[in-house]
């Protein structure tokens, strides 16, 4: 019974379907139909004009979309524990040539207005410092917290205030949007780029760029290719791409992944460190505990000395949440 990662997850079948229509020749990189048709499909998704690039990682996505909007010499303000600081191995200070991260607090993994200033109000306007180039927010955080979109529309106000670009790492984006009820467009809100997350949500290999400035979007072409993302058969990428939003099949997924949280979540009372806004659930238990789920077949990281992390997914079964709840109550 595995809750160690939406990661983990097997491919949804619509996905393996899209791939195997999409295998016959067509033009290589992204010239293929497949690819072309993402900027429309998803404008109007997001009801406004939007570009969509397919890269293989969220890494890529996050640090290619970061990379149209901070020189060398500026700074990217992120959550202390983001995904960009804590879990990608210094990849954005590889893809934007030694920008720095400005790191600033906020419960639950997410930021406000008043943590942002706190972190670039004091950088003075010189050239002996950083200087901050845009924000990067993540829909869900990574203690599974949701923006809601007038959260986000303040840090936008901020953002547009002192002429910062505006990011979102959206790895579990249809989470995020499950959890609030609402469309993309909400759960976005007026952001600058878009790292839309389908790995995590049932695909295989393909999450998309979403840039709203078609001139960033013409930047990151350049950079996806220099960074040795554009692949040569990018149709199974866009293909994927395509199944997930077809149907809304990326929020259906999202709302599956999220069900099954809340079943789990429901046993856990106080042990719970974090509200449960999405998939992903920060459960107080010892290490002989821990080691009690496990020996009932429970998969899962520890979080800490004295945590563990459950992650469900689009295919989580109902009776392996249930058995979890169970297991959890009991100890």
């Amino acid at each position: 019974m595995q809750f160690l990662s939406d990661n983990a997850a097997s491919v949804h079948p619509a996905v393996w379907e899209a791939m195997r229509a999409a295998d016959d020749a067509d033009a290589p990189y992204d010239g293929d139909r497949l690819s072309a048709a993402l900027d429309e499909k998803l404008s109007d998704l997001f009801g406004r004009e939007c570009t969509g690039l397919w890269v293989a990682t969220g890494t890529a996505a996050n640090c290619l979309a970061l990379a149209t909007m901070v020189q060398p010499h500026g700074g990217v303000v992120c959550h202390k524990e983001a995904h960009i600081e804590m879990d990608e191995a210094g990849a954005p200070g590889f893809y934007l040539h030694g920008a720095k991260l400005l790191l600033a607090e906020g419960e639950g993994a997410k930021l406000t207005p008043d943590a942002i200033r706190a972190v670039i109000d004091p950088i003075r306007d010189d050239v002996h410092q950083v200087q901050p180039h845009a924000i990067s927010i993540t829909q869900a955080s990574e203690y599974g917290r949701s923006y809601r979109p007038g959260e986000i529309a303040a840090i936008a106000s901020l953002a547009k205030e002192r002429g910062l670009a505006l990011h979102m790492d959206g790895a579990r984006f249809g989470n995020a949007a499950a959890f609030l009820d609402c469309g993309a467009a909400e759960a976005a809100g007026p952001v600058d780029a878009l790292s839309f997350g389908f790995v995590k949500n049932g695909a295989m290999s393909a999450e998309a760029i979403v840039f709203f400035d078609p001139q960033a979007a013409d930047i990151a072409r350049y950079r996806r290719k220099r960074a040795g993302h554009l692949q040569s058969k990018g149709r199974f990428l866009a293909a994927q791409v395509h199944a997930m939003l077809a149907e809304d099949l990326w929020l259906a997924n999202a709302r599956a992944a999220n069900t099954a949280a809340a079943e789990i979540a429901r046993a856990c009372g106080e042990r719970l460190m974090h509200p449960v806004e999405a998939n992903e659930l920060f459960v107080r238990c010892t290490p002989e505990e821990r080691e009690t789920l496990r020996e009932q077949g429970f998969g899962f990281y520890d979080w800490g000395s004295d945590a563990a992390r459950f992650v469900t997914a689009w295919n989580t079964r109902e009776e392996d949440a249930r058995a979890l709840a169970r297991a959890i109550a009991d100890l």
